[in-house]
């Protein structure tokens, strides 16, 4: 989740509640308004839990990974790739992917490195979960699918790895649709500390930080994942069959290794490989998104996250900001299908 300070979310639900009271659903544009093309045509609407798998799952071996994804749409359609969070995974998306498929896009969902089908392909290989080698992966892929190009969408983990790649290859992206904003960020920056209630917020990366909490982790992940669930998204009245379909994801032999380390190495407390140095220092001097993007935060999002006002400038293409309203929490694609996916679709017309 975030690593940008000002988490303090008593100001956040301020601004937030200011937004709201002056612009109709939520919607405010920071810097470019949008360009004159034509208006998307406006998706149905759609009920969260809607759809419950994306059926046939595919595989493909790409840098270090055999990665498993899901592929809605048809081949030759303008290419979406949407990247799932902590503690989550592609079925975040699964009522997303066939809004985007039936607009004529074709959408990508891969697990990122120690979730679901997605593996190793050597057992030496450093079970490292640093922002750069998340972004690396995703890169890996595209490559390996032939995707020059596409429109990338995500949320937590997911969205830091679709602004990382929106910053470091631009050419690589067509489009940005990220939840909560710019998540870039660095170890250094991370040492700054926060006001006690922000600190409180990130409860769990302390606890990652211990022995006690990696051997917890391990014996616990379910419970544990749950738990973060409903304190991320606390007003997301969503059923025990919709965790499980996601929770049988976290039990990838490489989960619990590639939690603990990002958690650890953003706090500078476990070493990256070499090989991501350049790109870590890139990143640390947080880049701007120049790409067309639009950023969107729940009005009931739960886990830490900076406030949109502290990340607007990052982006400096054409770039707008909406918060979605009706208690939507942290995991906004799963709970809001609608609005994420009619962001994909209006971002792709700026």
């Amino acid at each position: 989740m975030s690593e940008k300070i000002n988490y303090q979310r008593r100001r956040f639900l301020a601004t937030a509640a200011m937004t709201i009271a002056t612009t109709q659903l939520g919607i405010f544009g920071f810097a470019n308004a949008q360009s004159s093309k034509t208006k998307p045509a406006v998706l149905p609407m759609i009920k969260s839990g809607t759809n419950k798998s994306f059926g046939s799952l595919k595989q493909i071996n790409a840098g270090v990974l055999n990665i498993g994804y899901a592929e809605v749409g048809s081949a030759n359609r303008r290419p979406v790739i949407l990247l799932h969070g902590w503690p989550y995974d592609i079925h975040s998306y699964v009522d997303v992917a066939p809004l985007l498929a039936s607009a004529g896009y074709r959408v990508i969902v891969p697990y990122l490195r120690g979730y679901g089908m997605t593996r190793f392909l050597a057992s030496q290989t450093f079970r490292n979960g640093q922002q750069s080698a998340i972004a690396v992966d995703i890169i890996a892929l595209m490559d390996a699918l032939g995707i020059k190009k596409a429109i990338l969408g995500g949320f937590d983990w997911g969205a830091r790895t679709a602004d990382i790649i929106a910053a470091l290859w631009p050419e690589r992206c067509q489009a940005l649709v990220s939840v909560s904003g710019y998540l870039i960020g660095s170890p250094e920056a991370n040492k700054m500390p926060l006001p006690p209630q922000a600190e409180l917020e990130w409860w769990y990366q302390f606890y990652f930080a211990t022995e006690r909490g990696c051997v917890g982790y391990e014996k616990y992940r379910h419970d544990f994942n749950k738990l973060i669930w409903r304190l991320a998204s606390l007003q997301w009245q969503f059923d025990d069959a919709t965790f499980e379909r996601s929770a049988a994801s976290f039990n990838n032999p490489d989960h619990v290794s590639i939690v603990i380390h990002n958690y650890r190495w953003r706090l500078g407390l476990a070493a990256g490989e070499p090989q991501y140095n350049n790109l870590e220092k890139r990143l640390a001097q947080a880049p701007a998104i120049s790409i067309p993007t639009i950023t969107l935060e729940g009005d009931a999002n739960g886990a830490p996250h900076p406030d949109a006002n502290s990340y607007a400038k990052k982006f400096s293409g054409r770039y707008s900001h909406r918060v979605i309203n009706g208690g939507i929490g942290h995991n906004l694609p799963q709970e809001a299908p609608r609005e994420f996916a009619q962001a994909v679709i209006e971002v792709d017309s700026y």
